[in-house]
């Protein structure tokens, strides 16, 4: 009987491993369909750590539509992030 290969997302310390990055579906990608073959897309959101992340990253190097895409993607998936309470 095979058993259903088990990977490990996270490791020590929050980061993402590579056989767990490959592991998420394209829907915990903020910019699913990567342009690299392999690669399933590009700022991560599994959680809401690797939201804000992905929130910082592409506020630095991304582009303009970039950063509106993942900026919709983030608050779609996580309402919470970016809004400030009053």
């Amino acid at each position: 009987m095979l058993r259903p290969l088990r990977v490990k997302v996270k490791e020590k310390g929050g980061k993402l491993t590579t056989a767990g990055r490959r592991a998420l579906s394209k829907t915990q990608f903020a910019i699913p369909n990567g342009k690299r073959p392999g690669i399933k897309g590009r700022y991560p959101i599994p959680d809401k750590a690797h939201a804000r992340n992905a929130l910082a990253r592409v506020a630095r190097f991304g582009t303009p539509a970039e950063k509106a895409r993942v900026r919709a993607a983030v608050h779609r998936k996580y309402p919470t992030i970016g809004k400030r309470g009053k």
